[in-house]
């Protein structure tokens, strides 16, 4: 095997792949990329079986070929290598030699053909849709994934596309994240894919129309993004219903703007981060949402206004909860929706009707 190509290309090209690479795989050939170099191209892929990752760079191919180097070194040296033009040969002893400028790299390299290929996914139910509404959907429910490994399942999105409309879904028993948006397609599905996987997709997805394909087999997805394609195994088990555990009454509703409201929680829960849960109250009266916190350093009050539909109330939560919700929100304004001190706030945009967010509160001693 025998090419030159520029060492930015090259350089990204690694990154990408490298998101798959996790170096916990019980099969060290998996801490090594799998480099092809073929008509004019090079073809990079990075996995760790449960996710992955594929690119593609031009090359100048003067002798075609397949290898496996370790994926931390051969990332460090051609990062470090001047920006130039990168030359890259096999050697005998199963070796490669890396040329840039007055620098020569010699590294020992793996056999290629040890290396899993990539499931084989046909075309049968696909969905497009575009990348910059994909990346902004993940980011609008990744936040509440479950971090904790007890429940499996939890760890991932719901991914659900009924009636032209796709619904992303996550939750961790302390709050509950919905987006959805239109998507042109007579097909349905329902299936659960591993927040690590979206976690990484949203990274390489751009804030463009360009189009992302997404295609399903029984057992994973496929992500196609042009010249890099993300493989995931999906994961097993039922999903919780979750339209269930959203509240369809309210009794009182709170209209306030978001950064005043993000602001004031920001600032309060500074007091709030002394061993007790981030837990920040809200007073809520007619014109006025008070916000206290009190530790061993102080109390805080902030006052945010607001316009309140229903009755009074006192409620509490983990400050940090709120916070990850207001974050992700892009409208001016949100509404947020109580029944009770002990029942879940459903906050959503007021506008545009493409999210809803469920926060449990944290239950106050009398």
């Amino acid at each position: 095997m025998k090419f030159t190509c520029e060492k930015s290309n090259l350089q990204e090209a690694i990154s990408i792949v490298q998101k798959a690479v996790t170096g916990r795989s019980p099969m060290p050939i998996l801490e090594g990329i799998f480099i092809e170099a073929i008509n004019n191209e090079l073809r990079l892929i990075g996995s760790d079986i449960d996710l992955s990752i594929e690119t593609k760079i031009n090359a100048n191919i003067i002798e075609s070929g397949r290898i496996v180097v370790d994926s931390k070194i051969f990332g460090e040296i051609i990062r470090k290598l001047p920006n130039d033009e990168i030359a890259i040969e096999t050697t005998e002893n199963n070796s490669i030699i890396i040329t840039c400028q007055n620098s020569i790299f010699n590294l020992i390299h793996l056999n290629a053909d040890e290396f899993p290929s990539l499931p084989n996914i046909d075309d049968d139910m696909m969905f497009v849709i575009p990348q910059s509404t994909l990346k902004n959907m993940i980011r609008g429910t990744s936040f509440a994934i479950a971090q904790d490994e007890t429940r499996p399942i939890l760890t991932g999105i719901l991914f659900e596309i009924n009636d032209k409309m796709l619904n992303m879904v996550a939750l961790d028993g302390y709050r509950l994240a919905i987006r959805n948006e239109y998507i042109d397609t007579e097909n349905s599905i329902s299936a659960v894919i591993p927040g690590k996987t979206l976690n990484e997709v949203a990274k390489v997805l751009e804030d463009t129309n360009e189009i992302a394909n997404i295609t399903f087999t029984t057992n994973h997805i496929l992500f196609n993004l042009g010249v890099t394609k993300i493989i995931s195994r999906l994961l097993e088990g039922e999903f919780i219903k979750y339209s269930s555990i959203i509240p369809q009454e309210f009794n009182l509703k709170v209209t306030v703007n978001k950064q005043k409201l993000q602001n004031g929680i920001e600032r309060a829960s500074l007091m709030a981060k002394e061993g007790n849960a981030n837990l920040i109250k809200l007073d809520i009266e007619d014109e006025s949402m008070v916000i206290t916190s009190n530790s061993q350093l102080g109390k805080v009050r902030e006052e945010v206004a607001i316009n309140l539909q229903g009755t009074t109330l006192q409620i509490a939560f983990n400050s940090k909860y709120l916070l990850d919700v207001l974050k992700i929100m892009d409208e001016e304004e949100v509404v947020m929706e109580f029944s009770s001190s002990v029942s879940p706030c459903v906050v959503k945009n007021k506008e545009k009707n493409n999210c809803k967010y469920l926060v449990l509160p944290v239950r106050l001693a009398k």
